[in-house]
Order: structure tokens, then sequence, then C-alpha cells
């Protein structure tokens, strides 16, 4: 894990899946729920949280079964996949949309980055 993180790729996805993870402890204390799966793929209506739900879901059983193999660096190879939808997603998008429909699934989508990475690893609780 610790050859990835010096990665920029590690770097740049670490950065992301924090800004992730600080977004939803903020909304969901806020809000007094967790927001977890089930995002509504009709309400992706931006092309960067569309990229983003696809490369989730993509990876996701590749990861799973690179961690059932025991095989963690090719889990971490992979969610370095993530690095460039998760940067697009928050260079474009907009998540406490004004539209509390949107706003509800786009935390859902930060959820499911949360989830993606803590398969592998709490990168929220890493430093750096």
């Amino acid at each position: 894990m610790g050859r990835f993180l010096s990665t920029e790729d590690g770097r740049n996805l670490l950065a992301g899946t924090k800004r992730a993870a600080n977004i939803l402890r903020i909304e969901e204390k806020k809000d007094g729920v967790t927001y977890e799966g089930g995002v509504d793929v009709v309400l992706l209506h931006e092309p960067e949280e569309r990229a983003l739900a696809e490369a989730i879901a993509a990876l996701g059983p590749r990861i799973e079964a690179a961690l059932g193999a025991e095989d963690f660096e090719a889990a971490m190879a992979l969610l370095a996949g993530l690095r460039a939808p998760v940067d697009a997603f928050f260079e474009k998008v907009t998540v406490n949309a004004e539209d509390a429909r949107l706003r509800e699934n786009r935390l859902r989508l930060l959820a499911d980055i949360r989830a993606a990475t803590r398969s592998i690893a709490d990168f929220d609780r890493i430093e750096g």
C-alpha cells in the first residue's frame, strides 16, 4: 500500500477519497442518515458523475476478486483506475445541489467511493 500511496495516482486518489469521506461525514451528521449505496442511474445528469458511477461498477467486482485472491497489489492497481473519474467528479460536479434528489444521489456516489476504497484500506484515516 505504501508504494501505491507514494505514486502520483495514489496521492491524488487518497486526496479525492479523503475529500469524499469528509463531505460524507459532515452531511451524514447534519442529515442524521448514512448515505450508502443505491445510486439512481437516472439521476446521474453530469457526464463526470456517470463516468464515476460506471468506473466504480466496473472495478468493484474486479477489486473484490483480487482481494479474494489476496492479491493486494492488483487490488490497489485496480483502485488507481478511480483516480481520473474521482478527480473529474470533484472538478465538475456540485455535490450539494439545490435539488434534494440530486444531492442525495451524489452523496450516495461518494459513499460508493468510500466503500470501494475501504474494501482495501480505510483511506480517510491515512495521513497525507
